[in-house]
């Protein structure tokens, strides 16, 4: 692969020359006999910041048709850390962040760093598929936000696993970037025919399906801009929902005034230059959605001419939700709360009948181990914390079967001098506004137990601070969150909630899967508190006397 990097890749047609040199070498590799073309194929569609709480779908008519209504769609899909890096990480590994290592979107923060690339790149689910499950695999689009740095090996670093590389030089962009193609920098400006990337992506995608070997069942990872800032729409689409503002849902421009302090110093009602600002943002989030659905429809029909559709399963999912003026928090991700931890997941392939919807407990950990059981490899070799939903969309797993929680972690994110914009509120706060609104903070750093069983549809949260804060939603009762119910709940099941989440916390694989609160299988004996958090315990009793 390393003679095929010293092509220069200017354009579609050479890159379809070096995907023709990729099926010859694997070709004469002869890694895989012919029977492995039974095996079925697998795409995932990887999205920026796209939410389902607050409309994201909306604008994707037809991945909604092609993906959804042809299998399943997962109405309680959930991601481990509401921030690109440590979920993307999450989804790579099958780990939560405690155990994957990466804490936010800086180096410092173990994204794509050195550390990253020694100890847990090996062992990601694409690298496990090309090197024991005999795929063939390709990635095009944002990877992690600082893959390209200088200080962790630049664009010349290809990660391991991937038979052609197309990968993002940083952050979510949509002209004026950079490629990392099989290593070598491929620099794009802002013609809109030949560098917007979402189209770009898909055009590279097309051309893998086109010239990949027909030797191998094959993997391919396309991982949009959209709907990620700087929300630049295609020109056809720049005047699409010109009259779309973002919903005005009971929790729009709102007062949290039971939550952590960083949700409560949210100025309310917010200044009309931010709902300006957050309306705008919306539009902007739904035009570049379109290309996306122009990209999902391209690949599928092009399956669909080469005969590959029916063999091949398809998901589409996003790295975290988003928000647009939720509790007075203009727009970004970064919190505990629903429009920014859950997220759209559809899949269709074989086995999976259409127009199915499951409300069963899904995370982005899940997608690694769902993705080698489809390749057939044995999840239970690997040290990943999720679990394979391979049987629910089977139709081979109940309810009673399944699990009944999983785990949220975040690491706030903060700066040792003041915010010229807010200098009252001192060090230790980011992301804020002109008008003195910040969405984050050093003490932004929680984890949450999110449960959702038969009896139960509840989310419990506690912050590393100097309060110990809780929170607490009941989200069948309270769906826009608007109550905190920690000082009111009983408090067997604060306790409960309590030693759960502490077990979570330090899990790893099998021990992550263990049955939750609500899970009839659950055993709860309080000798076993762990010494080291029975601080916690306490201030949480006193929380609620």
């Amino acid at each position: 692969m390393k003679k095929m990097g010293s092509f220069r890749c200017s354009g579609p047609k050479m890159f379809s020359f070096l995907l023709i040199c990729v099926t010859l070498w694997s070709h004469l590799s002869g890694s895989s006999g012919a029977s492995s073309s039974r095996r079925p194929n697998i795409v995932l569609i990887l999205t920026d910041d796209l939410d389902v709480a607050i409309g994201g779908l909306n604008p994707l008519n037809k991945t909604k048709k092609l993906i959804g209504d042809a299998g399943m769609t997962f109405t309680n899909a959930f991601v481990a850390s509401p921030l690109c890096c440590p979920s993307r990480a999450s989804i790579l590994t099958g780990k939560y962040p405690h155990n994957h290592h990466v804490i936010n979107n800086t180096l410092d923060g173990n994204c794509s760093s050195k550390a990253w690339q020694k100890s847990e790149e090996p062992h990601t689910f694409p690298a496990l598929l090309k090197a024991s499950a005999g795929y063939q695999t390709f990635f095009a689009g944002k990877y992690l936000n600082q893959y390209g740095h200088s200080e962790a090996g630049g664009v010349e670093h290809i990660p391991p696993g991937w038979s052609y590389w197309v990968g993002l030089d940083k952050n979510s962009k949509y002209y004026n970037y950079t490629l990392s193609v099989n290593g070598k920098a491929q620099k794009h400006g802002a013609d809109y025919s030949k560098d917007y990337l979402t189209d770009l992506l898909a055009n590279m995608s097309l051309d893998f399906l086109q010239y990949k070997t027909s030797y191998q069942p094959f993997f391919m990872m396309v991982s949009t801009p959209a709907p990620h800032s700087p929300w630049t729409a295609a020109p056809q689409y720049q005047k699409r929902f010109n009259n779309t503002k973002a919903p005005r849902d009971p929790n729009f421009n709102v007062h949290g005034k039971d939550k952590h302090w960083l949700i409560r110093q949210a100025k309310t009602p917010m200044s009309n230059s931010s709902i300006r600002f957050l309306d705008d943002a919306f539009r902007g989030r739904w035009q570049t959605l379109l290309s996306v659905d122009d990209l999902v429809e391209k690949i599928v029909k092009r399956l669909e001419v080469r005969g590959e559709l029916n063999n091949t399963y398809i998901f589409f999912t996003s790295d975290n939700g988003y928000h647009t003026g939720q509790f007075s928090l203009p727009v970004d991700k970064r919190q505990l709360y629903e429009f920014d931890i859950r997220v759209p997941l559809m899949v269709r392939g074989p086995n999976i009948k259409p127009n199915q919807t499951s409300q069963m407990l899904v995370a982005n950990v899940d997608l690694g181990p769902t993705i080698l059981d489809i390749a057939g490899y044995n999840v239970n070799k690997t040290q990943m914390d999720g679990m394979s939903f391979l049987p629910i969309m089977e139709g081979k797993m109940n309810g009673s079967s399944w699990r009944t929680d999983i785990l949220v972690e975040y690491e706030g994110e903060g700066r040792n001098k003041s915010d010229p914009a807010c200098p009252l509120l001192g060090p230790g706060v980011s992301e804020c506004f002109p008008d003195c609104v910040c969405e984050d903070s050093y003490n932004n750093t929680y984890a949450c137990v999110r449960t959702i069983a038969r009896s139960s549809n509840l989310q419990y949260c506690e912050f590393d601070d100097n309060e110990v804060f809780v929170e607490v939603y009941n989200v069948t009762a309270d769906p826009y969150q608007l109550t905190n119910i920690a000082k009111t709940i009983d408090k067997e099941v604060l306790e409960k909630m309590n030693h759960r989440l502490m077990m979570l916390q330090s899990c790893s694989a099998q021990s992550c899967r263990t049955p939750g609160v609500y899970d009839p299988r659950y055993k709860f004996d309080p000798r076993q508190m762990f010494t080291s958090h029975s601080w916690r315990l306490s201030r949480l009793r006193q929380t609620v006397k």
